[in-house]
C-alpha cells in the first residue's frame, strides 16, 4: 500500500478514489489515520475477555456511506490542509512503516481494546488486511495502469469476507472482483452475477 501511494504523481491525488466522496488524496489522509490507529490499538491491552473476532469485528452497515458522517467530512479538509500530495506521501510512509513494524512485533494471541471491543492482537490484523486490500483497490479504482494488491493478500483478504458472508464466492470470480462485488463497491456484470446466481444479494456486504 505504501509503494502503490509512493507511485502516485501528483495528478493522481486529484482523481476520484473508491469511496464515495473521496479524492485519492482524502483516502490517503485516511490511510494515515489508519495506520495511527493501529499504533494506538496495539498499546492499549485489554484484560477482559475477547467480545469480538476478526470476523464479528465487522459491523454490517444497511446503507453506503455517502461520505456526510461528520469524521468522513473531516477527511476532505485534513487531507487539504497537507497542501502538497509529497507531505501525505511522507506521513503514510512514516506511520505506517511504523505501524507495520509494530504489528510484526506484537504477541498474536495478547488482547487489545479498540471501538469498545476487545479482540487478539492477530484477529485485529486479521481484520486490518480486509480494510487496507480494499482501499488499495478504492485507490486505485479510476488509475487503471496502478498495480492491484499482491495476490497473497488479495486471497486472504477474499478468505476473510467469504467467513464473514457465510458463503464462498464463485471461483470463476477473481479475487478483485470478488471483493468488490462483494462489499457493494460496484454491480455484478450479466455474467458474474449468472455465476453468482442466489448468491448476489448476500454477498454484498457494505463493511463500517
Amino acid at each position: 500500500m505504501r509503494t502503490a501511494v509512493a507511485d502516485l504523481s501528483d495528478e493522481d491525488f486529484q482523481r476520484p478514489s473508491g469511496c464515495t466522496g473521496w479524492l485519492v488524496r482524502d483516502l490517503v489522509c485516511h490511510l494515515v489515520l489508519d495506520a495511527q490507529d493501529v499504533l494506538i490499538t496495539l498499546v492499549t491491552p485489554a484484560d477482559t475477555e475477547p467480545t469480538v473476532d476478526a470476523v464479528t469485528y465487522w459491523d454490517l452497515l444497511a446503507e453506503p456511506p455517502t461520505g456526510e458522517d461528520p469524521l468522513d467530512a473531516l477527511i476532505p479538509r485534513l487531507a487539504a490542509a497537507y497542501g502538497e500530495p509529497r507531505w501525505l506521501k511522507f506521513h503514510l510512509d512514516d506511520v505506517g512503516s511504523a505501524a507495520g513494524r509494530a504489528a510484526g512485533l506484537a504477541d498474536p494471541t495478547l488482547r487489545v481494546s479498540t471501538r469498545d471491543e476487545v479482540l487478539t492482537v492477530g484477529d485485529y490484523l486479521h481484520a486490518y488486511v480486509l480494510e487496507w486490500t480494499l482501499h488499495h483497490l478504492d485507490l486505485i479504482a479510476h488509475l487503471p495502469s496502478a498495480a492491484e494488491p499482491p495476490a497473497e493478500t488479495l486471497a486472504a483478504a477474499r478468505a476473510s469476507l467469504e467467513r464473514i458472508a457465510g458463503a464462498p464466492f464463485p471461483a470463476a470470480l477473481r479475487d478483485p472482483d470478488a471483493l468488490l462485488i462483494g462489499t457493494g463497491r460496484r454491480t455484478p456484470t450479466a455474467a458474474e452475477q449468472a455465476a453468482l446466481g442466489d448468491l448476489t444479494a448476500r454477498l454484498q456486504l457494505l463493511l463500517g
